[in-house]
């Protein structure tokens, strides 16, 4: 199933608060087509998301979601296909044709950290395909028993970020100075944490929240979810490789089910909806880990990207200016070289 909700989304129109901010994005996704969302969203479309909603977004990362992976050779360089895909949509964006927006200015990659060392050769090829643009890998450690909840489509196993292959492939990362994206669901926020500390000199970005499932057995557990899920991220903030990823709340898995309404959220409804896990992970993590995302098109499923990068600046609307720049700008630039 393709979304094509923008007359939906259009019932909620705002004007950009504190529009001159400068924002870098440092998560979002291109694609031909995934699961609810809408076709061909390519980095001209995201150039006119982003000049639409009013917003000084002045660069992006774009993280892998295996879009265009090579269609032959071996299949542990496949992905390398979708590292030269983004690259070629970060060329297009350099250009100057779509904005003024460096799209794709940092990309994040796939490879499959189960090859162990061997997974050495495929980062030196996504090095080599995108050079300094390239920043690191994600590999999604998403995995429920739950019939109801989507793994991840690379088949994570229930102990993934322990497996020993899986921490000798993990390890490669480091001697080409490259990051990891941990995305997985807040029931393996543990392995993260028993992960950074093994491995204390791999900077670790952890996404979404960790993942706080809404859905299929958890449906109705907000309260008991939020509650371990506390504790979870105020150990994994102990970690001083680690960095958190503000936003991709919007999903259908986290429960929220904007999408069933007639008419979709406000900034200021999504803002009093997720500021406990905000305020949470900037209290744990402190101002200077923390920065803000999109994790567009995939929450578009939700809310607009004015509307969204609104909600941020409602949140942050006591925060000191240092503390806006770091959340909003510098961070993601210092992280990813940018």
């Amino acid at each position: 199933m393709t979304l094509n909700n923008q007359e939906w989304l259009n019932q909620v129109i705002e004007n950009p608060i504190d529009p001159g901010r400068q924002i870098c994005d440092p998560h979002h996704h291109l694609f031909i087509c995934r699961p609810n969302t809408e076709v061909n969203y390519f980095q001209s479309k995201f150039a006119s998301e982003i000049s639409n909603s009013g917003h000084n977004i002045v660069s992006t990362v774009y993280i892998e979601c295996r879009a265009m992976y090579r269609n032959d050779g071996p299949d542990k360089l496949k992905p390398v296909g979708e590292v030269e895909f983004a690259n070629g949509q970060a060329a297009m964006a350099a250009s100057g044709l779509y904005g003024e927006t460096k799209i794709c200015a940092g990309i994040i990659g796939y490879a499959d950290l189960r090859l162990g060392a061997a997974v050495g050769e495929v980062l030196d090829a996504e090095l080599a395909a995108a050079g300094d643009r390239f920043k690191g890998i994600r590999f999604a450690g998403t995995w429920n028993p739950d019939p109801k909840i989507r793994n991840g489509s690379n088949n994570p196993t229930d102990t993934q970020f322990q497996e020993p292959l899986f921490k000798e492939g993990f390890g490669e990362l480091r001697t080409r100075n490259l990051v990891f994206e941990a995305w997985c669901y807040h029931t393996h926020l543990e392995q993260v944490t028993e992960l950074a500390r093994a491995f204390p000199d791999i900077t670790i970005i952890l996404n979404h929240f960790g993942g706080p499932i809404g859905v299929g057995s958890f449906a109705d557990k907000r309260d008991e979810v939020f509650a371990q899920w506390q504790i979870d991220i105020s150990e994994l903030s102990t970690c001083e490789n680690v960095y958190a990823k503000l936003g991709g709340l919007q999903m259908d898995v986290n429960g929220f089910a904007w999408h069933k309404r007639v008419k979709p959220p406000s900034s200021s409804e999504l803002m009093k909806a997720t500021r406990p896990w905000h305020y949470h992970t900037i209290d744990a993590f402190g101002t200077n880990r923390c920065m803000f995302e999109s994790n567009f098109p995939v929450d578009k499923f939700s809310c607009s990207y004015g509307v969204l990068w609104n909600s941020f600046k409602r949140l942050t609307e006591k925060f000191s200016p240092s503390e806006k720049a770091d959340l909003f700008h510098d961070n993601a630039v210092k992280l990813y070289s940018i």
